[in-house]
Parts: structure tokens; sequence; C-alpha cells
């Protein structure tokens, strides 16, 4: 059976644009969190830690040891 050729470009043309989308959408996530991945199925737990690292550091995802709270952003 005859490989058809003229196939193979699209085909790598769409391979290479669903990785480029996947690659950029992954690093705009990351960015978004100082460079960690993103937080799945986070419990009222997570959401409290979460809410106090905001208040400590200004980022949801910025950990400090310092007590004092910094005031929240309007």
């Amino acid at each position: 059976m005859p490989v058809p050729w003229e196939a193979l470009i699209p085909f790598g043309l769409v391979v290479t644009m669903f990785g480029a989308t996947g690659t950029l959408t992954n690093i705009t996530f990351r960015a978004q969190n100082q460079g960690k991945p993103p937080r799945y199925g986070l419990e009222r737990w997570d959401d409290m830690m979460i809410a106090r690292d905001n208040r400590l550091t200004g980022h949801n995802r910025g950990q400090t040891s310092d007590p004092i709270i910094r005031p929240t952003r309007p």
C-alpha cells in the first residue's frame, strides 16, 4: 500500500500547531504562577492557605515566614 506523501505536510503542520499551542499555554500558566504548575482539586484548606499567602505576600503562590501582613490591594 503506497504512502500518500502529500498528506504528510498538512499532518506535520497540524502536529506543530498543536504542539506550539500546548507549549505556549503551559508557559502562560506557569508565568502566572511564578514558575510553578497550576493547582487542581483544591479543598477548603487549600483555599484558606491561598488567601493567607495572598495576604502575606501579595501573590497567590508566594510564601514567606514574615508574620507581618501586607495591605491588600483594592
